[in-house]
């Protein structure tokens, strides 16, 4: 009961992408234990994907209506939800610091949504789906919705990665896109269909709010949000003492910091920087 308590106290504590990656590994545990039971009774299937997995079929789908949100939980394997969670722990983190995290969960839910639908779309579609009857999980359409949502909106911050160096993140972000676009007739086309459809939700939504326009997926964040927030700005300026010259050129260098790190990220900046930004933060 302590450990139950202590895992309990750790959710509540945990912002909003932990949060998300503790649910899927729960459910992906559930899904594990469920799995052993079946084979008990020599059953092929687990109870679990057949209620909550996506279908290709529109006729199976109208019946299970949920399964295109919940697919979105779901994962069929450790090296599925392993990389999954990586991605939307180092991107996730990355998105908080410039969105609420009611934006970070409608991201992810409206991802998995719109990744559902092209899916649903395609099987429709295309000749290379035709009388073929696939189910889909993974969390990888909300994921990529917040991967190409926080490329769009801040393109040039540069994140170091091991053995590499610093990679702008629109560089990974094409990366993600074109690996999908060169796997769409392969063996999970559509799984692949499912994350561009992400990515699309994720660019017109950042595109179209940063550039103040009304975005046209406004009327779906209210099923999940009482009242839509603006996207975060980079940073915020404090308010300039107009009697002080000091303080309007500290203020200038306040602002010119601010924005290379926006751009370029916070290790990019020179010491003398860094130590001119701690001593105005004090």
């Amino acid at each position: 009961m302590q450990v139950f308590r202590e895992l309990q106290t750790k959710f509540k504590s945990a912002n909003i992408v932990q949060k998300l990656i503790y649910i899927n590994i729960a459910i992906f545990i559930i899904t594990l234990i469920t799995s052993s039971f079946s084979g008990l009774y020599e059953k092929q299937s687990n109870i679990i994907f057949q209620w909550f997995s996506l279908s290709s079929s529109i006729d199976v789908f109208i019946t299970k209506p949920w399964t295109i949100v919940t697919y979105g939980f779901l994962h069929s394997g450790f090296l599925h939800i392993l990389f999954n969670c990586l991605v939307l722990h180092y991107f996730g983190r990355l998105f908080l610091d410039y969105f609420s995290e009611k934006q970070v969960l409608n991201f992810y839910i409206l991802g998995t949504l719109f990744g559902g639908l092209l899916y649903l779309i395609s099987y429709s579609y295309f000749p290379l789906f035709k009388g073929k009857i696939h189910t889909m999980v993974g969390a990888s359409a909300g994921i990529t919705a917040i991967v190409i949502g926080i490329a769009t909106y801040i393109p040039n911050y540069q994140l170091q990665l091991r053995f590499i160096g610093y990679v702008k993140v629109w560089h990974l972000a094409l990366v993600f896109i074109l690996f999908d676009l060169i796997s769409l007739a392969g063996g999970n086309g559509g799984g692949h269909i499912a994350h561009i459809g992400g990515a699309l939700f994720g660019y017109i939504y950042v595109s179209q709010s940063t550039n103040n326009k009304t975005s046209s997926f406004d009327w779906f964040s209210k099923l999940f949000n009482k009242k839509t927030k603006p996207l975060k700005t980079v940073y915020k300026s404090s308010k300039k003492n107009k009697n002080s010259n000091t303080k309007d050129n500290d203020q200038v260098k306040i602002d010119a910091i601010l924005d290379k790190i926006s751009k370029s990220g916070y290790d990019t900046l020179t010491q003398k920087e860094k130590e001119f930004l701690f001593k105005q933060g004090k």
